[in-house]
């Protein structure tokens, strides 16, 4: 009862004390582009479009359906709500005011914790682009999942090192390696396209009288992978304060949208058209449609791919990693965390929440990939227990996004004047977003809970009751710990500190 009673009495309209002082603390080096960058980083994993085109030629008409109902709607949220509190922390703030400290906590919490999980699937992307490069010479490459995990902690290492450096000069490379990403996105197309130009067939029949364009159950799960592939829209804004024009925030929503749609069209494109039909819905697929659609070059240009997306991979790590970070860092200014989680470097970088989050990420890394296998005998271990955690993670992430689509609709009452006086769009379309977007979200919960991932990864197969079972007692736990937080940190820790000597504390 006490948690509910500071819930529903902690929504005034005073300011949070991070919105107060973090941008007193964290330097505004952030333009638009680095925040396309960011964006485009945290959503466009181009693996996702090997896997889409498990639908044939309806995953097109999927993608189509995940940007109306779930990219367009959650831009338009996200731009009115972090232009009208552009405060570091994004959703933490949103619902904070919208929702009161428990719910804003909460939901800080759902949008923190899958972010540990996407540095480690970080990591396992480039585990598998490794692989794959062995596959093109015909050599077998990490097959241990113990040698896998420490592949996968020295690459969390890495991203620590490189969270902690100045963030200009870090972004600066960051955004370098960007464009060889798209560059390499852009490869897989023409790959389509070459394939096509020497006389092949696309493996994938895009014809109109093909059924394959056809929606129904077999296929409908696909709509919410696509929905997963989506998430992300407003990790960009955890670094609110770090933005030195707030137009950037509109500027990021509409650019990046629009190449994260036309990158995902253009490699789920050259998918389709040159990887074997047997690779048609896996993520390898990729790299086979290089090697394929290029004939006697297309070896060693798939190479030269995988090995520009795992530098990408590697800075997409460190970018889950310092953003994810300043939920921590605002947690510990509100005094929802104790204060040293928000102390800050000679950089200015928030290096204790960046340290944190690692070593928690490396911990869930060992027990995966070292720990669990070794002391149970099983080789197919580490996957089984890696797609339930990652399984159950989206599902915490999408529980944040119909969180952040309901936010926009509270705060839009509570503080009228100042949505009146920042309002990008009519209020007909903010009904409409919500209603998508929160329908989009609840498919990418259904999905995960109806089509188990272990029975199509090569691991020891579930039935979907357990499957369910795991993935619901995680989510559980991980709430409750949430909760049993958010309680034990309004017990303990003082909240009668000052600003002043809360910035003494995270700057001394």
């Amino acid at each position: 009862m006490a948690i509910i009673k500071t819930a529903t009495t902690s929504t005034s309209n005073e300011p949070l004390r991070s919105e107060r002082i973090a941008g007193g603390i964290l330097p505004k080096v952030l333009n638009s582009f680095d925040l396309i960058v960011v964006y485009i980083a945290i959503i466009l994993w181009v693996p996702s479009a090997g896997v889409v085109t498990g639908a044939g030629a309806a995953a097109f008409i999927y993608w189509g359906l995940g940007f109306i109902t779930f990219l367009i709607p959650g831009a338009i949220v996200t731009g009115q709500l972090g232009l009208m509190f552009p405060g570091e922390g994004s959703i933490y703030v949103w619902t904070t005011k919208a929702l009161g400290n428990f719910m804003g906590f909460l939901a800080g919490f759902c949008a923190w914790w899958p972010g540990v999980l996407g540095m480690i699937a970080a990591g396992d992307v480039i585990v598998s682009l490794i692989q794959q490069i062995g596959e093109v010479f015909g050599i077998r490459l990490l097959s241990a999942s113990g040698v896998q995990g420490m592949v996968i902690i020295a690459i969390l290492v890495l991203s620590y090192i490189l969270s902690i450096q100045r963030f200009r000069s870090v972004q600066n490379l960051i955004n370098m390696i960007l464009g060889l990403y798209l560059g390499s996105i852009l490869l897989v197309g023409l790959a389509g396209l070459f394939w096509l130009m020497t006389g092949h067939a696309g493996n994938v029949d895009l014809s109109f009288h093909s059924s394959s364009w056809a929606l129904n159950s077999s296929n409908f799960t696909f709509y919410g992978t696509v929905v997963i592939a989506l998430l992300g829209i407003e990790v960009p804004l955890n670094m609110g304060v770090e933005i030195r024009d707030m137009r950037s925030i509109k500027r990021y929503l509409l650019w990046g949208s629009i190449v994260i749609i036309i990158s995902y069209l253009v490699a789920t494109f050259g998918v389709m058209m040159a990887a074997p039909l047997t690779d048609q819905g896996n993520p390898v697929a990729i790299t086979e449609a290089i090697q394929k659609g290029f004939g006697p070059i297309g070896a060693w240009m798939a190479v030269l791919a995988d090995l520009i997306f795992i530098g990408f991979f590697i800075v997409t790590a460190t970018v889950f990693n310092y953003s994810y970070g300043r939920l921590l860092f605002v947690a510990g200014l509100d005094r929802r965390l104790p204060a040293i989680i928000s102390k800050v470097s000679k950089n200015k970088i928030p290096w204790v929440a960046v340290l944190t989050q690692t070593i928690i990420a490396i911990a869930f890394t060992a027990i995966i990939f070292v720990l669990a296998p070794l002391s149970l005998k099983s080789a197919d271990l580490s996957t089984l227990l890696y797609d339930i955690l990652l399984a159950a993670m989206t599902v915490i992430w999408c529980i944040s996004m119909v969180i952040l689509f309901c936010d926009v609709l509270i705060v839009r009452r509570k503080y009228a004047e100042v949505f009146a006086h920042r309002r990008i769009a009519s209020d007909w379309v903010f009904y409409v977003c919500v209603v998508l977007g929160t329908i989009g979200s609840i498919v990418g919960i259904y999905v995960i809970f109806t089509a188990p991932w272990t029975n199509s990864a090569g691991a020891s197969p579930l039935t979907t009751a357990q499957w369910d079972i795991w993935i619901l007692a995680i989510v559980i736990i991980s709430l409750v710990v949430a909760i049993v937080g958010f309680a034990i940190g309004r017990a303990t820790i003082k909240n009668d500190l000052s600003d002043e000597r809360i910035i003494e504390e995270v700057t001394g």
